[in-house]
């Protein structure tokens, strides 16, 4: 992984924007899983203000769904809490892998542009990282644009959600994964990376097949991590 250093580190206005503008394209279909999300919270009973107070306080779309199948008039506070945890672990790997420009960052700074982190603008930030581009404005501003975009999505679900209530019959639910996957074959190729991905596919793929539910985003995360810092020397 490339060393930090004050460029690299850099976060300023035109770097954000620039991020915000480079996952504007990927964020289009992000608006139409938020109106399936609006669509299936509105089925469920919630109210437009709980609605939308959670895709903006929360910005997660699968463990919001997950929510949702638990949602009741005796809900199972535990349990979501759990579930929630376990689709969301991955961005404590997430953070450590920014760690070494993330720390050079003021604490508010941190933790905000932290707040924005998803799969999407992670990955491009690490490309830009591995380039030895200065990746944080891409990871807060490709996550302003996601989260923006998301939120629409959700009013737009709540109020005109019944023209696309099943995204994955258009085969959108593809769309992140492939995007996920352009990330990883562009970015850093090499035996390592192989190795850890590897190790971090089959260790998913066991826990999905034998553990229960959503366990596998757990444990393809950890896997892949302790294998990176085995890899790496003990190092992100």
């Amino acid at each position: 992984m490339v060393k930090a250093s004050t460029e690299l580190h850099q976060l300023d206005r035109s770097l954000v924007w620039s991020g915000f503008k480079q996952l504007a394209p990927i964020s289009l279909f992000v608006i139409v899983f938020g109106a399936a999300f609006g669509l299936a919270a509105a089925q469920v009973g919630l109210s437009e203000s709980t609605i939308m107070g959670m895709s903006t306080l929360v910005f997660a779309g699968a463990s919001q769904f997950a929510v949702l199948d638990l949602w009741g008039a005796e809900m199972p506070l535990f349990t979501m809490m759990l579930t929630v945890f376990a689709i969301n672990a991955r961005h404590l790997l997430m953070g450590a892998t920014l760690y070494p420009w993330l720390r050079q960052l003021p604490v508010p700074q941190r933790y905000g542009v932290m707040l924005t982190a998803s799969d999407a603008n992670w990955a491009m930030s690490m490309q830009a990282f591995n380039r030895g581009q200065p990746g944080l404005g891409v990871l807060l501003g490709g996550g302003l644009a996601l989260w923006s975009f998301w939120i629409v999505g959700t009013w737009l679900g709540i109020h005109f959600g019944n023209a696309i209530s099943d995204p994955a019959s258009l085969g959108l639910d593809m769309v992140m994964g492939c995007f996920l996957l352009a990330m990883v074959v562009g970015g850093e190729r090499n035996l390592r990376m192989l190795v850890i991905w590897s190790i971090a596919a089959i260790a998913s793929l066991l826990a999905y097949w034998y553990l229960p539910e959503n366990s596998h985003v757990v444990v393809g995360a950890l896997a892949g991590g302790l294998a990176g810092m085995i890899r790496g020397g003990g190092k992100c």
